[in-house]
């Protein structure tokens, strides 16, 4: 074996030693934060009407921790783009803590929220850290891809969808495939690990039989482009609404607190807190036979929008599942198809449409309703992924359209 081959081996081993040490700790810290997380969102459901009217009090409380103690970190998944194109050189520890407890703040309170920024985030922190102490050739990129792997994988245990959001999000249209072996890797390993550690998958068995004709094509088709543009629409709100709320109330503070006393009073008054917090409720009604109302969609995309674009912590992710089964879930008597499969094609869709991103939601479908089912979301992304007219919640990731001119 000549000098260069061996070096290249050498430096798989190395990232593949990172990868696994980074899949335990991510792993770890995505169970401690699911968990806790959990138990916040029993509390919440157990004593909203005490914890609801102090929302704004609490979006106080996460401006003044960012601004004392964060420093860049309040850029959050913006800093992780940031570093992860090589325009920041440096992502603080703090921004661990800082996300998690502004999360946990944001979901105690009601605020409508994700949480897959934070397991990001955390994953991306450690894999940059885990990357600066490496000699190789963008080895802090390479293993920030695979931090973000692991915190997504940690969380949702989709490993496979993990991987390939983690590699298709930092640059829309572009694979960084030096990132692959340590990203999956770290994703199974942290995957495991949060799995070990007590943190429970969302997982339903989609067994049921759908004719597959010319007319279910069809089908497919209309409903792709209806969730593909839902998806996009998400997309650009959230973009338009925090430009709009920062120009029309500068103040960080101020804006906080005027839209968390706004909030509080929408989620009391539209059946009191049923859009607070990630949207599992929706989820499981969605699946359960429960009872979703048609405009269950529509207010839980508006309410997140509203919660992130004013600063509130969390992610997208989550209520975008939501949004995409109770949307799902109202469409499909319209179309003469079974309620579940509907609501999982909206799950899967709805988040491939707002993330721009094509690879990662059809494994999610897969991974998350069975992989027997991995052709319908390959059709249903597919058309989605189309007609999201180029929006994407990651606004820093390169769109797209930029490589089809």
């Amino acid at each position: 074996m000549d000098q260069k081959k061996a070096a290249v081996y050498q430096e798989i081993l190395f990232y593949g030693i990172a990868a696994i040490l980074m899949g335990i700790l991510v792993g770890a810290l995505d169970a401690l934060f699911g968990e806790v997380l959990i138990l916040i969102t029993q509390f919440r459901g157990q004593h909203i009407a005490l914890l609801l009217p102090f929302l704004a009090v609490a979006g106080l409380a996460i401006v003044y921790i960012y601004q004392k103690f964060g420093k860049n970190s309040s850029k959050g998944m913006g800093l992780i783009f940031s570093a992860g194109n090589r325009q920041d050189e440096e992502i603080p520890k703090r921004l661990v803590p800082l996300v998690i407890g502004g999360t946990w703040l944001t979901h105690l309170f009601g605020g409508s929220a994700g949480r897959e920024g934070v397991a990001v985030q955390i994953g991306a922190t450690v894999g940059y850290t885990f990357g600066k102490k490496l000699p190789f050739q963008d080895s802090k990129k390479i293993l920030l891809v695979a931090g973000m792997a692991a915190g997504f994988a940690g969380l949702f245990q989709t490993p496979m969808a993990a991987t390939f959001f983690a590699l298709e999000v930092l640059m829309v249209g572009r694979i960084e495939y030096r990132a692959l072996f340590p990203a999956a890797l770290s994703a199974f390993v942290a995957s495991y690990t949060s799995h070990f550690l007590g943190l429970e998958k969302f997982s339903v068995d989609l067994s049921v039989a759908v004719p597959v004709d010319l007319l279910f094509a069809g089908k497919v088709v209309l409903l792709g482009i209806v969730f593909g543009a839902v998806g996009g629409l998400f997309a650009k709100l959230l973009k338009n609404t925090k430009g709009w709320l920062a120009q029309k109330i500068a103040d960080p503070y101020r804006r906080i607190f005027v839209v968390g006393v706004l909030l509080s009073i929408a989620m009391f008054a539209l059946h009191t807190g049923r859009y607070s917090g990630l949207g599992t409720n929706l989820i499981s009604a969605s699946f359960d036979e429960g009872t979703i109302y048609g405009y269950d969609w529509v207010l839980k995309l508006v309410l997140t929008i509203v919660t992130l674009a004013a600063g509130f912590q969390g992610g997208e992710v989550t209520p975008l599942f939501s949004i995409g089964a109770s949307l799902g879930y109202w469409l499909a008597p319209v179309f003469g198809l079974p309620p579940e499969f509907v609501a999982a094609l909206g799950y899967a869709s709805v988040l491939a449409s707002a993330t721009n991103t094509f690879i990662a939601p059809v494994f999610i479908g897969a991974e998350v309703f069975g992989y027997d089912t991995l052709p319908y979301f390959f059709a249903i992304v597919s058309v989605a992924y189309v007609f999201n007219s180029g929006y994407s919640i990651y606004a820093q990731g390169k769109a797209k359209s930029d490589y089809l001119q």
